[in-house]
């Protein structure tokens, strides 16, 4: 397969998301396996490739995706404003031009400009002083494509972490956890370890909602009202399922080596021991939509921002990642597309043959 372009959207310019990205890019070998495109603007990119200690770092600035230079890291200026770059602080601005490189990229996806896109972090207080009015990257995608359910995935290697629920306040997850909502993010989880990770019979654990998976009914019913049923009902579809397990003891004893997927009921069931394993090197993949899109799992590190401390393990293998699955999709399907028409022959009688 050619060469994938991949888009990158800018986050807040007063985080270290450009910072990490240029050190990725950084590495020549980069551009032998895609060709990156940066949503920003060449003065704001400069910036931070001083932060960043990059001097020697070229890129093609344009004015539009249409036409990239394949061999160059590409830099589709977004705008031609002057920003002030309030480094490592919070600010309006930030969210602005956070909101309009993501506008940006996300229309160029659409066109097919770009095959994948991998989103620098963003903060969601500055986001909304731009009328982001969404909780995060997961949510606003699924809107911008139409798509009723997504699931936000976290990947490190074979470690992968799916969420029933996402961004949603503890108190309000109990009622979220339905049993028509644990299948359909089930049924994401599944397609997605096939079709995006090349995993023709997944293997995969449901967690618990209550603590110990409620010991038989004691500490609440959810498992065994949804979760057990869900796992049931999908085994006799063939699925290969198990659960619901207590997920202290899950994680705890290293069963989550022994199955290809993991779906947790809610944010931080998934993503406390996700990131406790995953040592920086963690992966938020947003399975379900049309289109790939990975990021990074850490946040906009405002506390390091411009001392050039920012690790790029975490964005690295974002853009692997996404290079990896836009090929995977592309094997799928055209695994899966029409099978070649044979023309059938049907012996009449000796010597005669009708095809």
């Amino acid at each position: 397969m050619e060469k994938v372009n991949i888009g990158i959207s800018a986050g807040d310019i007063n985080g270290v998301g450009l910072e990490v990205a240029l050190k990725t890019l950084a590495d020549e070998r980069i551009l032998k396996i895609c060709t990156p495109v940066i949503y920003a603007s060449s003065k704001v990119v400069s910036y931070h490739k001083n932060i960043a200690g990059l001097e020697d770092l070229s890129f093609q600035q344009l004015s539009s995706a249409e036409r990239l230079k394949w061999d160059r890291i590409n830099v589709v200026n977004c705008w031609q404003d002057n920003v002030n770059i309030t480094i490592g602080q919070l600010s309006e601005t930030s969210g602005k031009y956070a909101k309009i490189s993501l506008e940006q990229a996300t229309n160029d996806l659409k066109a097919g400009y770009i095959d994948a896109l991998v989103t620098a972090p963003i903060n969601k207080q500055a986001m909304s002083t731009a009328d982001f009015n969404f909780p995060g990257h997961t949510e606003y995608l699924a809107d911008k494509f139409d798509v009723k359910e997504s699931l936000m995935l976290m990947v490190n290697k074979d470690l992968r972490v799916g969420l029933v629920t996402n961004h949603l306040p503890l108190r309000d997850v109990a009622s979220a956890v339905t049993k028509e909502k644990v299948i359909a993010k089930l049924k994401l989880l599944n397609l997605s370890l096939k079709k995006d990770f090349g995993i023709d019979k997944p293997i995969i654990a449901l967690l618990g909602l209550n603590p110990h998976a409620s010991d038989g009914g004691v500490l609440g019913d959810e498992e065994q009202k949804i979760i057990r049923p869900v796992v049931i009902e999908a085994k006799k579809k063939g699925l290969m399922v198990m659960g619901p397990f207590s997920a202290d003891g899950f994680f705890g004893s290293g069963q989550y080596q022994k199955v290809d997927g993991i779906l947790a009921m809610y944010h931080d069931q998934g993503l406390i021991p996700f990131k406790a394993l995953s040592f920086g090197e963690g992966v938020n993949f947003t399975a379900g939509l049309p289109i790939v899109r990975t990021s990074p799992d850490h946040g906009t590190a405002f506390n390091i921002a411009g001392k050039n401390e920012a690790d790029p393990s975490s964005f690295r293998q974002a853009l692997f990642l996404a290079i990896d699955v836009a090929k995977n999709r592309k094997k799928y399907a055209d695994m899966h597309s029409n099978p070649i028409k044979r023309n059938v022959k049907i012996e009449l009688k000796e010597g005669e043959i009708k095809e």
